[in-house]
């Protein structure tokens, strides 16, 4: 559960953060923000610290001055913090959903409440739709029309949670239902079995002796806020983080086709049904059948099978040329999850990350990597305190120095950065500097209203630079708080292939950019894939099997990805794209 408790408090935090920066309060906003990342981030539990050392074990956490470890105690021990129900009562607005619209920061958000008493979304959305907000200070017209925009894009994943919120969640609910007596097998299947990107709800599969039991176990987890229905075959509830929750219990027998039914899309079980209806076959969640005889059910492998198909992993089941693949026995082998051996985007505190360079490297060791590359910002990404060429040089410094204190170890940290594109697609580092770096990451951070014409150029010609290995979040996307920026992806992958560069899947969990159609398109054309976590606190190095369920979505293999190699593998593979 420390990832479930850690996400609590990292939210609270994150609302102190808002509010206090509506309030014009200087400092705190951005001490608070950073601690609710760095906790975010955490693997150790933080209520576990409390237990164990009480608030002296809180001020050890970094980031966490006396103020906001006060707060975290007060949390734990009584539920709430006080300080910020008061706020709520006092600016009585609901600043995350509205700092959630592209183009309203704090500023505009307490404009808007004082001048047009909006609290949300919704009056947001009438005031706009009325002309209200174009004639207030600061606005304009295009301000309404990129504030509508931003509103109807949030709407589109309206009850939809990220992947990466919520599987942690359904795994420790999973490992859970398992333990409990007489249950021998629970399956999360699903979208989030499919790995999709959002989540609608949780479907879990189980088998017992002993229904009752489990179903009140089920209903009796701390998450459940409501119960809808309850009986011996399926339970619905509601859980406390707002996404819905089904329980099914099947016979022992049935339960491969149970999960068949209950992991694909709906596209994917309707081709599926055609195809045994064809073959004189009925298929249901309760088996294969001819007529009434049972042809196959314990296992997904066996249905496939009879079906005259291989076995298609849940990832695929999309109806997206999967079927006729498996029809044809020309499935790829998926990379496997925890294939990756160095991540190389890697954020620390020299800019915007929340920890050190030996602090990350002593994290990615702990998740079993074998070296990292150290990918912090550059100048002209003035907000994150960006690198300038000193600075990065002195940074490789104390790169040099940690690499020899860890060379028993047989663990690496790279020299890198995360280099921004700027407008015209020049890099804002001197060539001088980036050639005394392992290799060379690029990013576009500002500048996404482009047309779709100009930011491809901008982009190929980042691509074009000799120095130049590898493209970060390619099309820059936050998933339900931005839409990516207008790109022909067909034009630059066709580039990163002609000019040797590798094409970034993103495992940051409102990033997940490269998406999967993409990635898969990459693949077709010979481009090469590396995997990251976009680390900023040490927690983040979990994230990794997220960016590879993407590209296991994308039909991507271990050999489609290059940090699966070992890192003077890796690198002389990036060395040769460019020659």
């Amino acid at each position: 559960m420390a990832v479930l408790h850690n996400q609590r408090i990292a939210r609270l935090l994150n609302e102190m953060s808002e509010y206090l920066e509506v309030q014009d309060v200087p400092f705190k906003p951005s001490a608070y923000a950073r601690a609710a990342g760095i906790i975010a981030g955490m693997t150790d539990e933080v209520t576990d610290i409390y237990d164990q050392n009480g608030k002296k074990g809180l001020d050890g956490i970094p980031g966490v001055g006396k103020g906001i470890a006060e707060k975290i105690e007060e949390y734990i021990t009584t539920g709430s913090i006080k300080e910020l129900e008061q706020m709520k009562k006092k600016f009585p607005v609901n600043v995350s959903e509205l700092s959630a619209v592209q183009g309203v920061g704090p500023k505009k958000i307490a404009a808007l409440y004082k001048k047009l008493n909006i609290k949300n979304c919704a009056d947001l959305e009438r005031a706009v739709r009325a002309h209200k907000v174009a004639g207030l200070a600061h606005f304009g017209k295009k301000s309404e029309e990129q504030i509508l925009k931003g509103i109807e894009f949030l709407k589109k994943g309206r009850g939809r949670m990220l992947l990466g919120t919520v599987v942690p969640l359904a795994q420790d609910i999973e490992a859970r239902l398992r333990s409990v007596p007489g249950v021998a097998r629970v399956t999360v299947a699903g979208s989030i079995r499919r790995r999709q990107e959002t989540i609608g709800d949780i479907d879990i599969v189980a088998t017992t002796a002993h229904p009752k039991r489990v179903m009140d176990a089920f209903i009796a987890l701390p998450e459940v806020e409501h119960v809808y229905s309850s009986g011996p075959t399926k339970t619905m509830v509601r859980l406390s983080i707002g996404i819905d929750a089904d329980l099914r219990v099947v016979k022992k027998d049935c339960y491969g086709a149970a999960l068949q039914y209950f992991t694909g899309d709906k596209q994917h079980n309707i081709e599926v049904r055609k195809i045994a209806i064809k073959k004189g076959y009925k298929l249901s969640e309760y088996g294969l059948f001819k007529e009434k005889k049972l042809i196959a059910a314990k296992t997904e492998e066996e249905i496939y099978k009879k079906l005259g198909l291989a076995y298609i992993p849940p990832e695929l089941r999309t109806a997206s040329g999967e079927i006729e693949a498996a029809r044809r026995n020309g499935l790829p082998d998926l990379i496997p999850y925890g294939s990756i051996r160095g991540d190389l985007q890697v954020q620390t505190n020299w800019t915007d990350g929340n920890a050190s360079i030996e602090e990350m490297a002593k994290a990615a060791m702990n998740a079993g990597l074998e070296y990292i590359a150290i990918t912090d910002h550059t100048q002209s990404l003035a907000m994150t305190g960006g690198l300038d060429e000193k600075k990065l040089a002195r940074q490789g410094k104390e790169i040099d120095a940690l690499n020899k204190k860890f060379k028993q170890k047989k663990f690496h940290i790279l020299k890198s950065a995360e280099v921004n594109i700027m407008k015209d697609g020049s890099l804002d580092i001197f060539d001088a500097a980036l050639k005394k770096l392992d290799l060379v990451c690029v990013a576009v951070h500002s500048h996404f209203a482009l047309s779709e014409k100009e930011q491809t150029e901008r982009i190929i010609r980042a691509l074009k630079h000799p120095l130049v290995n590898i493209l970060f979040h390619p099309t820059g996307r936050r998933i339900g708080r931005r839409e990516a920026y207008a790109l022909d992806m067909e034009s630059t992958l066709r580039a990163a292939k002609e000019y040797g560069v590798a094409m970034e899947a993103n495992a940051s969990t409102d990033r997940l950019d490269l998406k999967d159609a993409h990635i898969r398109r990459a693949i077709e054309l010979g481009v090469n894939i590396v995997v990251n976590s976009d680390a900023h606190a040490p927690g983040h190095f979990a994230n990794l099997d997220l960016a590879i369920a993407q590209v296991r979505r994308g039909w991507g293999k271990k050999s489609d990805v290059l940090n699966t190699l070992s890192v003077d593998k890796c690198l002389a593979f990036l060395k040769r794209l460019k020659k």
